[in-house]
């Protein structure tokens, strides 16, 4: 057969990286007259490419993988690209060419290199469900509510490429023997079993993995009702010792803290001289006219690593003793005309742009509480303290999903922590433009709890 339909097709990371690197030299041709240079050129990005991109897992493209995952990897390499050019081009100072011209010639590659890697993406899924090639012949262990997903997954996705064959079940009056299943596997061909870790014993367990490691079967685990397995565990070694950690956060790696943290100079930079330059001393004068006391509010708020800082804000309240210890409520008398406005489009929170270029914010991240409200929701509140892990930020994940505004329940801060912890382990600069747009677009709509 010309197309493999188990396993994985040895063709199609090849193939991505032809296109690729034909992009990236064809697009570069104008630049050059010197056909020696030209060659210097094709050998040092082509290295280069190869290099970052396994790497960067670049090419690790499965049929699970989500289109965010794909933005994020195509964003970095795209960072790394431009940096890989331009020192080309400054090594080799006697080639007089435009900036902006070697700028536009990066964009133009990564737009054509996008285009390519989303279109086989997504031709790979209809070639799945059309044609029903490039499939996964699998099984699955242990029947319960995970197991039963799993298979509706399998059933009603025919784009990924899943042929489930058979559930076997390994408890009760009507389990099945481990022989029986292993000769199903075998006589049928299956690539890919899947098990229910709740409902094996550790014996069969064992069985099981040496047998898909003596079959050459890949074998996957389904987490039970164990919080642990759940996690985005990493895995590491320390010497010949295998060690689980209970959490990888992306924006530990120096090349996602470079991402994000330019992204959060760009974003505050052009915030502070485009809106806050002019904006400031408009709302300065109408805050003064309406009420003594100060444009900005100030309050002590705990950030990365419970660290203490100045919050900044515009003044929306009249001036009180006890504004640090509690949160603005519907109808809240303490809230000015001008700071009813203010707080419904969130424009009093357009100063901590000036916490984000000093470094204590993020523009997207968990938002951060006053100190004492945090101090009570630490002691109340499972895994509230898990959100200090990274920069709290001027809006974020949970704000968007609905959790912003007033703490009315305990459920409202649990969802909160749900969706920050969410964000701080799932974290890619697609999902923080997302989260801004929607920020942005709820901002004009106007929202229940902005008060």
């Amino acid at each position: 057969m010309i197309f493999k339909t188990g396993r994985y097709s040895g063709f199609i990371t090849p193939i991505n990286y032809a296109i690729d690197l034909s992009i990236i030299h064809v697009l570069a041709s104008p630049f050059f007259e010197d056909k020696f240079i030209f060659l210097n050129y094709i050998i040092f990005v082509s290295l280069a490419w190869i290099v970052l991109s396994i790497k960067m897992n670049f090419y690790e493209v499965y049929r699970f993988t989500h289109v965010q995952k794909i933005l994020s990897s195509l964003a970095k390499q795209g960072v790394i690209f431009f940096l890989i050019v331009f020192a080309f081009f400054g090594f080799y100072n006697q080639i007089t060419k435009d900036p902006w011209k070697i700028v536009i010639y990066v964009l133009w590659v990564i737009l054509g290199i996008s285009i390519a890697k989303f279109a086989i993406f997504f031709l790979l899924k209809k070639y799945r469900k059309v044609l029903n090639g490039n499939q996964r012949r699998v099984v699955i262990f242990g029947l319960n509510s995970k197991t039963e997903q799993l298979r509706k997954f399998f059933t009603t996705n025919p784009e990924y490429g899943y042929e489930l064959h058979k559930t076997f079940n390994l408890k009760g009056d009507q389990k099945e023997t481990l022989e029986d299943t292993f000769s199903f596997i075998l006589e049928n061909n299956i690539d890919e079993i899947y098990v229910s870790i709740g409902e094996t014993s550790n014996q069969n367990l064992d069985k099981i993995i040496d047998f898909a490691d003596n079959n050459l079967k890949v074998l996957k685990f389904l987490p039970d009702n164990k919080e642990i397995y759940t996690k985005k565990l990493d895995f590491t070694y320390y010497g010949f010792l295998p060690i689980l950690s209970m959490r990888k956060i992306p924006m530990d790696e120096a090349l996602n803290k470079f991402i994000k943290r330019t992204f959060d100079i760009v974003m505050s930079l052009g915030v502070i001289v485009f809106v806050l330059s002019w904006l400031t001393p408009l709302l300065g004068i109408i805050i003064k006219l309406e009420s003594k006391g100060p444009v900005f509010f100030k309050q002590r708020r705990n950030g990365l690593d419970y660290k203490e800082f100045y919050c900044y804000k515009f003044r929306s309240m009249t001036p009180s003793p006890d504004a640090h210890l509690y949160q603005a409520t519907k109808e809240d008398e303490r809230v000015t005309r001008v700071g009813r406005i203010i707080r419904k489009t969130s424009m009093d929170e357009l100063p901590q742009f000036i916490n984000v270029l000093k470094g204590d914010m993020s523009v997207v991240g968990p938002r951060p509480h006053m100190v004492s409200h945090t101090h009570m929701y630490a002691e109340r509140i499972d895994k509230f303290m898990v959100r200090h892990f990274i920069k709290p930020g001027i809006t974020g994940l949970a704000q968007v999903s609905g959790y912003r505004g007033e703490v009315e329940t305990d459920n409202d801060i649990i969802n909160r922590v749900k969706y920050d912890i969410f964000y701080l382990e799932n974290w890619s600069l697609f999902l923080d433009l997302k989260v801004v747009f929607k920020t942005i677009f709820n901002a004009i709509r106007g929202e229940e709890k902005a008060y």
